[in-house]
């Protein structure tokens, strides 16, 4: 009797641990991850554990046993197989206290780079809440990838749209990368207030920047803006017509690496 009541003491513990760990279903088991491995009615075979680096664990009497690569429930399988020969029917329940296998990795340079830890079902929409100010970033640019395979592109709709079907669970070696928008520069010269250079951002127009620069100086010829882009085209903006609200197509947007022409008039 006070074995039995000593094991379903043992088993309630260990539920209530369970409830406040990381729900690992998907998870897969790594060396350095710590695991604790209950057989129901046999705790010689109840133990802590970590994974070895040849992706091990040894139980008394089983042996070295194969856990890395596998989730939680298919080592519960094969533990219950090679319990099996010395218990009849166990019921064996395996519980990660510590994972190290899970890992995202961030690149780009418009945060600061490195790897985070997964802790609980974390999205990307709650990553990029975590990794600071996305002032300086190219949304429209970044992008996850898993595998090999980028799952989604543009962060833009997501962080800055709230548009949450976007949003994507994310998993141990997802790649993240975000880059800088320091070098999305837009050149604005000729006749503005105030020639400089602006950083480029999504639905960035070419009002936008030409107010930016401090807008039209007392010389500009307002009907014949030029725009070069970086494959050298070229585009003529006539912004009386925009101003006058007679042609608000005028108003085209503007790319990285564009430089806007503000020319003179001669009169």
């Amino acid at each position: 009797m006070k074995k039995f009541i000593s094991i379903l003491a043992s088993v309630i513990i260990l539920s209530l641990a369970s409830s406040s760990l990381v729900l690992a279903d998907d998870y897969i088991i790594s060396a350095g991850d710590a695991l604790v491995v209950s057989v129901w009615g046999s705790p010689e075979f109840s133990m802590q554990t970590l994974v070895r680096p040849d992706g091990k664990i040894t139980l008394p009497a089983v042996g070295d046993v194969e856990a890395s690569d596998l989730t939680s429930e298919q080592l519960k399988e094969r533990l219950t197989e090679a319990i099996g020969k010395f218990v009849k029917k166990p019921i064996v329940t395996v519980i990660i206290t510590t994972m190290t296998n899970n890992k995202v990795f961030i690149s780009g340079g418009g945060v600061g780079t490195g790897v985070v830890n997964l802790s609980g079902n974390m999205t990307l929409f709650r990553l990029l809440c975590q990794v600071g100010s996305l002032s300086e970033t190219d949304l429209v640019s970044s992008y996850l990838s898993r595998d090999g395979e980028k799952l989604v592109e543009n962060f833009y709709p997501l962080f800055m749209q709230g548009d949450l079907s976007q949003d994507t669970e994310l998993k141990a070696n997802d790649i993240i990368h975000i880059p800088s928008n320091k070098l999305n520069k837009i050149y604005v010269v000729g006749a503005v207030g105030a020639p400089q250079i602006i950083i480029w951002r999504y639905d960035l127009r070419v009002l936008d920047v030409i107010l930016g620069a401090g807008g039209f100086n007392e010389y500009a010829k307002k009907s014949n803006i030029v725009i070069v882009r970086k494959d050298g085209t070229k585009h003529t903006v006539d912004m009386k017509k925009l101003l006058s609200g007679k042609d608000i197509k005028q108003n085209i947007p503007v790319a990285p690496g564009d430089y806007v022409i503000v020319k003179e008039s001669i009169f």
